[in-house]
This record gives C-alpha cells, structure tokens and sequence, in this order.
C-alpha cells in the first residue's frame, strides 16, 4: 500500500515538474495554435478539422502549408514530397535523440511522433545521463513533456477553430506567425551556438532558391545547397582545429 502511494506521489511530482519545464512552450503553442486554428476556419475549412490534423499530423509548419495545400488542390504525392522536406529537419532530431530514446520501452514511438521543434529543445537539454536511479523518472518525465506540448498545441488550434467559426476574423498575416515563431527560435540557436555562419549561408541558399529557382524545386534546391555548404565549412574547420593542435 505504501508503495503504490509512493508511486503515485512520484508520478505526481514528475509531471507537475514537466508542466513546469514545458510553460514556455505553452505559451508559444497556445498563442501560435490560435493562430493555426483561425487561418483554417479563415480558409473555409471547419472548426474541428483543427482538432483532427493537430492529434493525427501535429505539425505546426505542416499545418500551416497543408491548408495552403488543400485550397490549391495539389495531389496527394506533391503534398506528400512538400511535407517531406519543409520537416526533413526532422532526421536530424531523430539522430541526436538516438541515445536518450533508448530504454524508452512502450513510450518510445510516441517519442518519436511527438518530437517537434519545441519538443526536441526541451527534451535535448535535458542531462542525456541522469544519476543513478533515475532512470524510470526521466523516462517519464521526457513522455510527459511531449504529451503535455501536443496538448498545448491541440487546444490553441481548437480556440482558434472554434473562435473563427463563431466570431468573423480578418486572418490576413496570420499565415506569418509561424515564420515569425521560426526566427524567434533561430535567434535562440545563434545565441546558444555563437556560430552564425551557418545560418548565414542557409539564408544566402534560401534567396537564391527563391529569385533563381523554378518555384516547384527551390526549397528543396535550398536545403540542398545550405547543407552541402554548411558540410563544407565545418569539415574545413574540423580539419584546421586539428592541423593548429598538431
């Protein structure tokens, strides 16, 4: 009996220190999904299409384009290569989560599901290996992080859908506020890095794509260029710490 009280006394503190953890994002998700949620019903689309795509896609640049996607009619396969790289940036999280996913047991595929952005920062920061005994808590804690961020998220779009279907709304620029969340983020990681060269060029390659490019191909022309120059460079400087050290 005691244990079974410790246990939930445990579980108890680790998700009210998740929901600590995770207040950030709850702002950002509640107010960006509000947005999401008006430019949908904005588009014609009803209210609990919001509350389908934020439970089954959950993505918050996935969204925004998908409902450009719809009204512009694209086929399945376009839409599909389109989502594939505006969230290929999404391997990479995957990678770098290898270590701290494993051992994740059941939890483990929504872990993956549900590493977004936002997600991958808070759970990234996270000690990769927790003191003695702690494993199970932090096992829990990162699957509490993640569900409480997709809650967050699902219930702005669902504000915004229900709050656009019953209250007339001008959602023009709306469209911008996950953009605008983007840069907010970049910013952040230039900050934290304080190596802007690389987002100095992945910006160059995205304005290139763009006034140079066919429109079908010049984003993923874009993240082509931006990675082969970023590869570049870092093995350029990798090898000129390594000749400076010798």
């Amino acid at each position: 009996m005691n244990e079974s009280k410790n246990t939930v006394f445990s579980k108890t503190a680790v998700f009210l220190a998740a929901f600590k953890y995770s207040v950030p994002v709850l702002l950002g998700y509640s107010t960006i999904g509000i947005g999401f949620g008006l430019f949908l019903t904005g588009a014609g689309y009803p209210w609990w299409l919001a509350m389908i795509m934020s439970f089954w896609m959950y993505a918050g640049a996935g969204q925004y384009i998908a409902v450009g996607l719809f009204a512009a009619g694209t086929n399945i396969v376009e839409a599909c290569l389109i989502q594939l790289v505006v969230n290929a940036r999404h391997i990479a999280y995957g990678f770098s989560m290898l270590k701290r996913f494993d051992g994740a047991g059941s939890f483990k595929p929504y872990l993956i599901f549900s590493l977004t952005d936002e997600t991958f920062a808070l759970l990234s920061s996270l000690p990769e290996k927790p003191d003695s005994g702690g494993a199970e808590e932090r096992k829990l804690l990162m699957f509490y992080i993640s569900v409480l961020d997709q809650c967050y998220w699902t219930l702005g779009t669902i504000i915004g859908g229900a709050a656009g279907a019953l209250i007339p709304f001008d959602v023009n620029g709306i469209g911008f506020a996950l953009t605008a969340l983007f840069v907010v983020l970049m910013i952040e990681q230039i900050k934290m890095v304080k190596r802007s060269g690389v987002f100095i060029l992945s910006g160059a390659a995205a304005l290139l794509g763009v006034f140079f490019l066919p429109g079908k191909i010049s984003l993923l022309a874009a993240l082509a260029i931006a990675l082969f120059l970023s590869f570049f460079i870092e093995r350029k400087i990798k090898f000129s710490n390594r000749g400076e050290h010798e």
